[in-house]
């Protein structure tokens, strides 16, 4: 339930959001993309091989790319072909015939000034800045907008290739760092150079980026729960020694998140932080980072506890989202809460590890200030659109809950480890993790997942003590709520499970005060007024 404004959508968010049959015949399994970045014209010029296996027979393909950026021809082996444009979308011609287990290729060159961000990295595009030298600081982030704003791609969240190479040209005093492991660097004839890129395991489009600056490297080995980890930072050179103090957060990180959630995704690729010219992004194995060398979100309390001073934010919920996002990743936009929910949530989870259970309660409780329900957490499918928010600190809040409702600390461990050792780089969508919830959890949540996900209302715990009577009930939720909660009664703590019809329970304190747990995100009223 919701006051707020329908969205509306058009043709153009259809084909990017929905799984069309231009795509669906074929298996995306392997990009080849090569850029070549001109700081000096904001332009990029380049082309990306789609190799991909044939699941049905169609002639007809659906390629990526959104204006202003142009394709210049489509190459099918040696042989040049056809294309359509409507709008983002390129319909391909293939000549060749789509022979069902077939796996084929085909390579798009495309140039143009891409779309420069105007609010990175909420919106989406290319970052051209300078350091304080003088020299080129570029960066890319798209999440939301889209890969295909600056690169052109199968850009749907379903399918991921197996593996990709991305080869990125620059000027040759500057480096790039992308995605993956470095493979090699060219030094080319024109005075340019070429960095080349290996990423060993799926990846989501809009977790592929480029980083350009003159930086400076330092890099350290974590002892992991699947062995050694590499970890590599990139850094503008004037901030080289603070970033090897405040990047001991990353350790620090991959220990508690390791404990919570399993190993870190991708020890083939290593672990990287590149500090970039906003605030920061989850692009997976190249986490950027733009949090000024300080603990807290810009140095600020989200929580407004203390708590979150005790942590770079950035460090944190960006490579948090290494476990939810890049290796969990929603298959529409509509569940984007799977990723953003869970990574507020590791928030509180980092805490818990270094600071105790009560600091992290503490942290999530006071995250629910920012908490505005104006819409459902869930968006609209189909058409490229997330939902509130909301999915950050309502959806931590709620598995938070969840947390109380197991009341088993190494159990609720156990069950985010099993999550991803069971989604572990798959795309998903929330019905699979609600029904992996409700069976770890022991009961059906489908009914908790319809009011926090769906729904904007908060369940009202609605009382009325008479005597050691207590009668009780939840309101202001749908019909079939019945998420059990704890109660103070006086001295005594109760474990009750409301229902929507009125139950009863007998106290031992007659006329005792009573108070809902704080772990729980629900209000109360007793309705004799006290």
């Amino acid at each position: 339930m919701t006051s707020a404004q329908a969205p509306t959508y058009d043709k153009q968010d259809s084909l990017r959001g929905t799984i069309t049959k231009e795509r669906i015949w074929w298996d995306l399994t392997h990009y080849d993309l090569h850029v070549k970045v001109n700081p000096t014209d904001q332009f990029i010029s380049g082309h990306n091989t789609v190799q991909y296996t044939v699941l049905e027979s169609n002639q007809t393909m659906q390629i990526d790319l959104q204006e202003p950026m142009q394709v210049t021809k489509i190459l099918e082996g040696n042989s040049e072909i056809k294309f359509t444009r409507e709008g983002n979308v390129f319909y391909l011609q293939l000549e060749q015939a789509q022979k069902v287990g077939e796996q084929n290729e085909v390579t798009i060159y495309y140039e143009g000034k891409p779309t420069i961000s105007p609010r990175p990295p909420w919106s989406g595009g290319f970052t051209w800045q300078k350091d304080s030298k003088g020299q080129d600081f570029i960066a890319t982030s798209c999440q939301g907008d889209g890969a295909s704003m600056w690169w052109p791609c199968k850009d749907h969240m379903y399918d991921e290739p197996e593996n990709m190479n991305i080869s990125i040209t620059t000027p040759g005093h500057l480096m790039d760092v992308s995605n993956g492991r470095l493979k090699a660097v060219d030094d080319n004839k024109d005075g340019t150079k070429t960095y080349h890129w290996y990423v060993d395991n799926p990846i989501n489009n809009y977790g592929v980026n480029i980083n350009i600056a003159d930086y400076a490297h330092f890099s350290e080995v974590y002892k992991g729960e699947k062995g050694k980890l590499d970890c590599d930072y990139y850094v503008l050179k004037e901030n080289l020694d603070k970033a090897k103090i405040q990047f001991k957060d990353a350790a620090r990180m991959l220990k508690a998140f390791e404990h919570w959630f399993g190993p870190y995704p991708f020890y083939e690729d290593g672990f990287k932080l590149v500090e970039v010219p906003y605030l920061g992004m989850e692009h997976q194995s190249s986490v950027t980072y733009g949090n000024g060398y300080q603990n807290g979100y810009s140095g600020s309390d989200l929580s407004g506890t203390g708590w979150g001073m005790k942590f770079d934010f950035i460090i944190v919920h960006e490579a948090g989202h290494e476990w939810f996002a890049n290796s969990i990743t929603n298959i529409d936009m509509a569940d984007m809460w799977i990723h953003e929910s869970f990574t507020a949530y590791s928030e509180n989870l980092f805490l818990d590890y270094y600071y105790g259970k009560q600091a992290s309660s503490e942290y999530v409780i006071g995250t629910r200030e920012r908490i505005a329900n104006d819409s459902p957490i869930i968006g609209d499918y189909g058409v490229n659109a997330s939902g509130s928010s909301d999915m950050y600190y309502k959806g931590a809040n709620m598995i938070h809950m969840l947390r109380q409702l197991v009341d088993d600390d190494e159990k609720w461990r156990l069950i985010l480890r099993g999550m991803n050792e069971k989604f572990y780089h798959q795309t998903v969508t929330t019905q699979q993790i609600e029904n992996y919830l409700s069976e770890q959890v022991g009961r059906d949540l489908k009914p908790f997942f319809d009011q926090y996900l769906r729904d904007t209302r908060i369940p009202t715990l609605e009382y009325l003590v008479k005597g050691d009577q207590l009668k009780y009930r939840w309101t202001n939720c749908n019909r079939m709520f019945d998420m059990p909660v704890r109660i103070a009664a006086g001295d005594e703590v109760l474990a009750i499970s409301p229902q929507t019809q009125w139950k009863a329970a007998t106290l031992k304190t007659a006329e005792a005060k009573i108070v809902v747990d704080k772990n729980f995100y629900v209000s109360s009223f007793n309705i004799a007024g006290k």
